[in-house]
């Protein structure tokens, strides 16, 4: 295989990374990542990413790709250059657990990460809280310091060892990333053990272990290195340029300076807009010349070297309505064309742009692939499922009569069978919910691994965590999808009683709908969408002011399969008193119809803040859920019509007081000449009002109720400690990770006497001498795009 993978590459030909080698990345390759969102704008990314020690020729092949790409899927992609350590937060939002950067590439004869290898030896240098990246490092004393986090990576082996002046928060992402490690790369079969470095004498067989790989110490560890600085996104000098080859050479010429207005963009040109130097968009106009359109990439990269810019800046380039929300954000006002009133997904043909609504239909997948790839479907989900659910740490089938129905305390694997090319294909789907165990998620994750021997490695394994199911596996269910918060649909078990029960139903049609259950109580409302309330004595199907005709319908199907009971209609604005007798009261809930127009002037952002270099300095959190909001931040959401700033408990002191006017700072050097007078909304962790919450889906009202503790547990890593005290076996790397590890105890330690797990404490079919079979890595024909075409579209993808 790497012979065949360095042909190519010497070739200048893309070939596939598998799955589970995805966030590592070699300094010597250029990769791309195509990117299909599930929300619902439904917009399409292409990132193309350059190794530090890549070659120019490399370089020039990716930028001809990407190119190739974005017209083969009609030019609606925006398009991001990114470089190693100026990675976008866009583009680190791909990768929750962290960036690995590995030494090499195809020069050196790389293998892409196999799954359970266990001959390694590298030490990572790991560096961030809110995005983390991992460089591979010389394995010596040499290479550590004190303010930093290093893992240890000797392949059934994971050794963590923390810097005495490191932080909580930059030990709970060292962890993340070792179990992404030992998970993804180890198939769950390699131990995790910390060592805190201003403690090494806690850890006596850890350091025994890592003297053995590093020799003895001698003399003193160097001092702590600063973090990077934050990315500034947003700079108030912004300057519009005019691209043209009309007189039969480039012309760039400045047209415009901020605050910038939607009509200075022509259709039948291009654009460059200069963020300050800090980031470079190329925007290009759907009557634009085709070569005009085709070089708008290298254009960007030529005018980066005129201005003497570094060339680490950030590259983005779109088409005309398939504008980043960064980019609309630029703009005094922004006015979606073709946009429609009242709430329900659209879709078009070969561009981003909304055309009047119509119902999705399936059969459009196999008469028009690009439409595949922007519905981020496999197939028209008409494939065979199978569901079993994780009981007693083994799997059991669950009755056909209860598909789709998941419960916060189960885990469920979900296999779904369909046919491409005369061929069965397979994707394996790991549903985890929110409040199972951590013995049920372990166990889900080795049944997940012996089902996929049982099928000689060939079903994608997508793992699915509760609330963000992604599009197929909607699908698949046919409007049958229903997530209780909590309980268990195991038979013959008796769930509390809730009393009254509130579902969020969302979706427009079978093939996106879900129903969530959410609390209940009036504050979980939203005029955007359908709930279904359900008690002892009535039904009651809520239709807010701002949902659609196809989501009151979908409405009426989902409450026929929770309950046979007649349903009594309730109109926002008309509820009966037994309606709010049932949610225990009134009280006020989230009201603001912002999705009655189906594409947002300017979608909501949300950013991390941080004062610590004199100035207020933002890094985004891209597709941000609830927890995206760090307890120890401020965090500052920007809808537009108003600012929110979220204060996390554990924030900084300095940042809390001076959060209120970082925000006016923010409002008056917005680069669009924000109203000075948009309102600023202070919210603390806990408290926060339905105006917050309405921006969240799913949110959970009581997810900070239990007090945190000191610890820097993740789930699946490092905790629950044993109380006996165990030894350590004298060889680490033939141990194998005891997955029944939960939650780790207030020191955030674990220590090696809990990491062993014996040969015979394996899951049934596990031979401890053997290595699992991997997943298969294909390379790609001569047409790339014909692979692109049958790409699984439910994964993200990349390529190098």
């Amino acid at each position: 295989m790497t012979q065949m993978m360095k042909h190519l590459k010497e070739k200048m030909k893309m070939v596939p990374v598998p799955e589970q080698a995805h966030g590592n990345f070699f300094e010597g390759d250029c990769y791309i990542i195509l990117n299909v969102s599930n929300s619902t704008s439904q917009s399409t990314d292409i990132h193309y990413w350059i190794g530090n020690t890549s070659s120019q020729d490399e370089q020039g092949a990716a930028a001809i790709y990407v190119t190739q790409l974005d017209k083969y899927l009609g030019g609606s992609p925006v398009q991001y250059r990114e470089v190693q350590g100026c990675e976008s937060a866009k583009f680190k939002s791909y990768f929750k657990n962290g960036l690995i950067y590995k030494k090499g590439g195809a020069g050196s004869g790389f293998t892409h990460v196999e799954t359970n290898t266990f001959n390694i030896q590298r030490l990572l240098h790991v560096k961030g809280t809110k995005h983390v990246t991992a460089r591979e490092v010389e394995v010596s004393w040499s290479s550590f310091n004190l303010g930093d986090i290093f893992l240890l990576d000797l392949g059934k082996a994971v050794i963590q060892w923390n810097g005495p002046q490191s932080n909580r928060q930059e030990k709970l992402k060292a962890v993340l990333l070792a179990q992404d490690i030992r998970d993804r790369e180890r198939g769950g079969r390699a131990q995790i053990g910390v060592i805190e470095g201003g403690q090494e004498e806690a850890s006596p067989e850890l350091m025994k272990l890592m003297i053995s790989v590093l020799g003895q110490r001698t003399g003193h560890l160097k001092e702590s290195i600063p973090d990077d600085k934050p990315d500034q996104n947003q700079t108030s000098i912004i300057k519009l340029y005019h691209v043209s080859d009309a007189s039969g050479q480039l012309l760039v010429q400045e047209v415009a300076t901020s605050p910038l207005t939607q009509d200075l963009l022509s259709s039948s040109d291009c654009y460059i807009l200069d963020q300050g130097g800090s980031s470079v968009m190329v925007w290009k106009g759907k009557a634009a010349s085709d070569e005009e359109r085709s070089s708008a990439l290298s254009r960007a990269v030529g005018f980066i070297k005129a201005k003497n810019y570094p060339s680490n800046t950030k590259v983005e380039v779109m088409s005309e309505g398939g504008e980043s929300a960064m980019f609309k954000h630029l703009f005094k006002s922004w006015k979606e064309k073709g946009q429609t009133q009242g709430l329900g997904r659209t879709h078009s043909v070969g561009k981003i742009a909304k055309v009047d609504q119509v119902k999705f239909d399936v059969m459009e997948l196999h008469a028009q692939p690009k439409l595949a790839a922007q519905e981020r479907m496999v197939d028209d989900a008409s494939g065979h499922i199978q569901v079993w659910r994780i009981e007693n740490l083994e799997l059991k089938e669950v009755n056909p009569s209860t598909f789709g129905q998941f419960y916060g305390g189960d885990c469920y694997l979900v296999l779904y069978t369909y046919n491409r090319a005369n061929k069965q294909q397979y994707i394996l789907y790991m549903w985890q919910g929110r409040h199972a165990t951590q013995d049920e998620v372990t166990a889900c994750a080795y049944q997940a691994v012996n089902l996929d021997n049982k099928y000689n490695g060939a079903p994608t394994q997508v793992r699915v965590v509760m609330g963000k199911e992604p599009r197929h596996f909607l699908a698949i269910f046919k409007g049958r999808l229903i997530i209780f918060e909590g309980g268990t649909g195991r038979p013959g078990v008796v769930n509390p009683d809730p009393g009254a029960r509130l579902f969020q139903v969302r979706g427009t049609h079978e093939m996106n709908t879900k129903a969530t259950e959410v609390p209940g109580r009036a504050s979980s409302l939203n005029t955007n969408d359908v709930f279904l309330l359900k008690t002892h004595q009535n039904v009651f199907l809520w239709y807010g002011k701002g949902c659609s005709g196809d989501e009151r319908e979908m409405g009426k199907a989902v409450a026929d399969l929770l309950s046979e009971q007649d349903k009594q209609i309730v109109m926002e604005g008309q509820e009966p008193a037994a309606f709010w007798v049932a949610l225990g009261g009134k009280a006020p809930y989230a009201t603001d119809k912002r999705l009655e127009k189906e594409v947002a002037p300017h979608e909501p952002r949300l950013f991390e803040c941080s004062n610590q270099t004199g100035r207020f300095l933002m890094t985004e959190v891209a597709d941000f859920t609830q927890d995206d909001l760090d307890e120890d931040d401020v965090m500052l959401l920007d809808t537009w019509e108003e600012i929110f700033l979220w204060i996390g408990n554990s924030a900084n002191q300095y940042e809390t007081q001076e959060s209120y006017n970082s925000a006016v700072e923010y409002l008056k050097t917005h680069p669009a000449g924000r109203d000075p007078g948009t309102p600023i909304t202070t919210v603390k962790q806990g408290h926060e009002p339905p105006t917050f919450t309405g921006w969240f889906n799913a949110w959970d009202a009581h997810k900070w109720s239990v007090s945190q503790t000191g610890s820097y547990s993740a789930p699946g890593g490092p905790g629950n400690i044993k109380s006996h005290n165990q030894r350590m076996s004298s060889s680490i790397s033939n141990a194998y990770v005891d997955q029944s590890l939960s939650r780790a105890k207030p020191s955030g330690m674990l220590h090696s006497e809990q990491l062993v797990k014996t040969p015979n404490q394996l899951p049934q079919g596990l031979d401890p001498e053997k290595r699992e079979v991997g997943t298969e890595t294909f390379s790609v024909e001569a047409s790339f795009c014909n692979e692109i075409k049958n790409k699984k579209s439910n994964c993200d993808s990349i390529y190098t």
